[in-house]
């Protein structure tokens, strides 16, 4: 486990996020249950990985000094 990655494309980081925000969710009287959890989680990595791919290469293209 010498890799690192940035936070947000860590499921355990969105996993906790979710169940924080799950059990805030509770008390208005929702209720998600671990599958619903999972779900979430896996969609957050893969949004957020969009995400960041998309401003890269917006960067990128926007840079006004070339890659040296």
């Amino acid at each position: 486990m010498n890799e690192i990655k940035p936070w947000y494309q860590s499921k355990a980081v969105w996993g906790a996020l979710i169940a924080v925000a799950a059990s805030a969710v509770r008390v208005g009287g929702i209720e998600l249950g671990l599958e619903d959890q999972g779900q979430l989680a896996d969609a957050a990595v893969s949004l957020a990985g969009t995400i960041g791919g998309l401003l890269a290469l917006y960067g990128r293209v926007s840079a006004k000094n070339r890659i040296g």
